[in-house]
């Protein structure tokens, strides 16, 4: 039986109907460059913490490989952007700086929702096969959107659109449909090199080559254990990813605000206080953060970087606060609470909390960050 056509036009206007503001179609075919660049990446052990990186490479890296009957992808973007610059947050003494993508709802819910909406009519019109992911399943987004023609994948490795500029949601639909796919975008990057330099903590060895050991947005959300003392610094007041190499893409001067409601940032979660965010037990936490994507880290690797932050800061009140911390269940918060007292009191002070707590101490990391003495 012949699967009836759908028309990509049809397709693009029932995508924007929904809320895409970019839609691409790329033929459901890998390329061995990328499973062997993966390959390469993963062995070397850039992927620090996010072991279900190592799982799956090859279906990550061909869709047939994924699902053998997928014959098309159709590749969706919904634009993020924020109102302002986010560099204009990391001045903000005493307050945090929560990553532009996670001040909204979570963007896997909206994504999703639309995603099902639209596969659910590419299967009522056309009688075909779909599946739809973001970026929770084993698919290369940001190749096969570039190879979609939904942009290009820039020197700091995101996605860049002529008409979005770095701010770009990412999901797809695997579809049974030979669609005409599109012609892929071509690098327009140039001999820029903003994204790189810009980044506090080198992450970038070279272009087109991210190290997440190194990356603020990897340590603060997927980290799981103690940040290394050589990144806290360069943290600043960032509690949440970090927006640096996206914020400064020149092609942001042609991307315009978030139009999209789930996006639009939470008045608590632009710039809150540090002081507050310290003192957040996990059913506070969880109140905070339900239906953002923060929840997922958890209360405890959170105020982790909240410490780091407090130690950061020259806000009255982040003293305070840390010292509150000194005692707290968690050994990622307690830590980060001595390291940051270390900055933020004098040698004496420091001395006279340690000797009030060294010897009960039974972490070992803990025990160390009371070694290094006040900064």
């Amino acid at each position: 039986m012949t699967t009836p056509a759908l028309d990509p036009e049809r397709l693009r206007a029932k995508a924007r109907s929904l809320g895409f503001d970019r839609v691409g179609i790329a033929p459901a075919e890998g390329r061995e460059i990328w499973r062997d660049r993966l390959r390469k990446w993963v062995g070397s052990g850039a992927a620090g913490d996010m072991d279900w990186l190592e799982r799956r490479i090859d279906e990550r890296a061909d869709p047939k490989a994924l699902w053998p009957d997928a014959r098309s992808v159709v590749s969706l973007a919904m634009n993020y952007g924020p109102g302002h610059d986010p560099l204009d947050d990391l001045r903000r003494d005493g307050r945090g700086a929560i990553s532009v993508y996670a001040r909204g709802r979570d963007y896997h819910d909206v994504l999703k929702k639309r995603l099902k909406a639209l596969a659910r009519w590419m299967a009522g019109t056309a009688e075909c096969g779909v599946k739809v992911f973001v970026d929770t399943a084993p698919v290369m987004e940001k190749p096969l959107a570039a190879r979609a023609g939904v942009g290009w994948q820039g020197k700091h490795t995101n996605l860049v659109s002529r008409d979005f500029g770095s701010w770009l949601f990412l999901g797809e639909i695997y579809t049974t449909l030979a669609l005409e796919p599109d012609r892929a975008e071509e690098d327009r990057c140039g001999s820029c090199r903003a994204c790189l330099d810009i980044c506090p903590t080198g992450a970038f060895p070279a272009p087109y080559r991210l190290d997440p050991r190194r990356c603020i947005s990897y340590l603060t959300i997927e980290h799981k254990g103690h940040i290394a003392r050589e990144f806290r610094a360069a943290m600043g007041n960032r509690i949440y990813g970090c927006d640096d190499c996206l914020a400064v893409c020149p092609w942001n001067k042609f991307a315009a605000a978030a139009r999209e409601p789930a996006f639009l940032p939470r008045a608590e979660l632009t710039a809150p206080r540090l002081a507050g965010l310290a003192a957040l037990d996990d059913a506070a936490f969880r109140a905070l953060f339900r239906g953002s994507p923060i929840k997922r880290a958890g209360r405890d690797r959170f105020v982790r970087n909240v410490m780091i932050a407090l130690g950061n800061s020259s806000d009255p009140a982040a003293g305070e606060a840390a010292v509150a911390r000194l005692d707290d269940g968690s050994p990622l918060v307690r830590a980060m609470a001595v390291w940051a007292l270390g900055r933020l009191t004098d040698a004496a002070a420091f001395a006279r909390r340690r000797r009030r707590r060294y010897d009960a101490e039974t972490d070992a990391a803990v025990r160390r960050e009371w070694d290094g003495g006040a900064a």
